[in-house]
C-alpha cells in the first residue's frame, strides 16, 4: 500500500509540534518518492543530522515503504530568516 502525503503528516505532527510543514510527492502520485520541509522547535539545539535521525525514528514504518525519502529540518528561527530574504 503506497503511503501518502497524509500519512506522513499524521504522523509528524503526532509525534512533535510543527510549525510548518511542505511535503511534495515526487513519484507522479504513486508514493514511492517524497521530499519533506518540517520546521519546528523540537529541532532547537540538534545539529542537522541529530534532526534527521529523529525524523528518520518517527517515520521508520513509513520510510520502509517508499523508495526515496529527503528532507529538511529547520527551526522556527531558522525558518524565519529563511522566508525574509
Amino acid at each position: 500500500m503506497p503511503v501518502s502525503p497524509a500519512d506522513l503528516e499524521a504522523a509528524l505532527r503526532a509525534a512533535i509540534p510543527v510549525a510548518h510543514m511542505e511535503i511534495e510527492d515526487n513519484s507522479s502520485g504513486c508514493g514511492d518518492n517524497y521530499t519533506v520541509l518540517i520546521v519546528s522547535e523540537a529541532f532547537e539545539g540538534k545539529t542537522t543530522l541529530a534532526r534527521h535521525r529523529m525524523v528518520n525514528e518517527l517515520l521508520k514504518a513509513q520510510i520502509a515503504q517508499i523508495h526515496a525519502f529527503t528532507q529538511k529540518t529547520l527551526t522556527p528561527k531558522q525558518w524565519a530568516a529563511q522566508t525574509q530574504k
